[in-house]
């Protein structure tokens, strides 16, 4: 896959999607009975573009959201991970609101959960033709997730505009299928991204989802290879989570290049001690794309997806927050090295 040079464009990588408030209880409390929440901000394709910027590259986010306090306060957040909000809207409709999930964590043997409050958000009002100083010439790599399109026909007429116009451009296409049930059947999410993989570059997706909303069969390499053949994406990773517990994950993933024909994988991170799982997956997609973008090629891309994926599980928010010392400490330590069991 060719990509654009080191600072041809003004941004690496930009996003399209929602960015939410979200709202969790203390100490694992349920919804139901807590009477307190703490509050953050976090969306899909945020997450990844605040990883890009954790590992220091120029990243930015294209969305909406409604002009008031709680907008101010996700803006915030935006610039406190340095992403650029210069293609953000602002709406100043009078039913402007800003989409909100509640994450409940689990306990054994109790789930974690996730209650929605999104419907009609400022986001999903967004158009083409909104969006602030066009920007489909300034960035390498553009980045959008399913969860986008599956949002209503106004996102997903404008995720496919988007699409071929940063194509058109030049910006390598990153694509993360990341379905999610809640929002659409597996048969309008199948013919949504049907449309999408052909003008994928680097291609997203679990084993669970190839298999069963995609309908894949055959060995997990066996499905990469597929991805290629039939679509002709250049990139495509697949990730692999063993749950054992709420907090005790396992963290696996394989990454095939088609233009070497070569696939990449390295020791699962084993009994991950969980702290908030929410945006280990978009970590990993923002260790794969630094890497690529920064051209250290595919395999230090795996394993910078899988550290940022394994630390993002021990950190709280949404947001992943690791840079390159921290990382690359974890990727030696995860292949032997001895260290220090504290840092100081």
């Amino acid at each position: 896959m060719k990509l654009l040079p080191m600072h041809e464009r003004p941004f690496d990588l930009m996003g399209y999607g929602e960015v939410m408030l979200r709202l969790t209880p203390p100490d694992k409390d349920r919804i139901a009975l807590s009477d307190s929440f703490s509050k953050t901000a976090g969306g899909s394709e945020l997450n990844v573009c605040c990883g890009a910027s954790a590992l220091g590259l120029r990243s930015g986010i294209i969305t909406a959201l409604p002009d008031n306090a709680l907008g101010q306060f996700v803006k915030n957040r935006i610039r406190f991970a340095g992403v650029s909000d210069d293609h953000l809207l602002l709406s100043n409709e009078p039913n402007a609101r800003l989409g909100v999930y509640y994450y409940e964590m689990g306990a054994y043997p109790r789930k974690s959960s996730v209650l929605y409050d999104r419907a009609d958000s400022s986001f999903t009002h967004l158009r083409l033709e909104d969006i602030p100083d066009f920007p489909f010439d300034k960035t390498r790599a553009f980045h959008v997730s399913g969860i986008t399109p599956a949002l209503g026909e106004v996102p997903r007429r404008t995720t496919l505009e988007l699409i071929h116009r940063f194509k058109e451009q030049g910006a390598a296409i990153s694509f993360d299928v990341n379905y999610r049930a809640a929002l659409w059947s597996e048969e309008e999410a199948y013919r949504t991204v049907c449309q999408i993989l052909p003008l994928v570059d680097v291609l997203f997706i679990s084993e669970e989802t190839s298999r069963r909303m995609m309908g894949r069969k055959g060995t997990v390499e066996e499905i990469a290879k597929g991805y290629h053949e039939e679509f002709g994406c250049q990139l495509m990773a697949m990730t692999m989570r063993q749950v054992t517990s709420p907090t005790r994950h396992s963290w696996d993933s394989m990454l095939y290049d088609a233009a070497t024909d070569s696939f990449y994988r390295e020791d699962p991170y084993e009994d991950i001690e969980v702290v908030d799982r929410i945006g280990s997956g978009d970590a990993y997609l923002s260790g794969v794309l630094s890497s690529l973008l920064l051209d250290l090629g595919p395999e230090k891309a795996l394993k910078t997806g899988n550290a940022m994926a394994a630390i993002k599980n021990t950190v709280m928010g949404d947001m992943p927050v690791s840079d390159w010392k921290e990382i690359n400490s974890i990727i030696a330590a995860h292949e032997g090295q001895q260290q220090s069991e504290m840092n100081r």
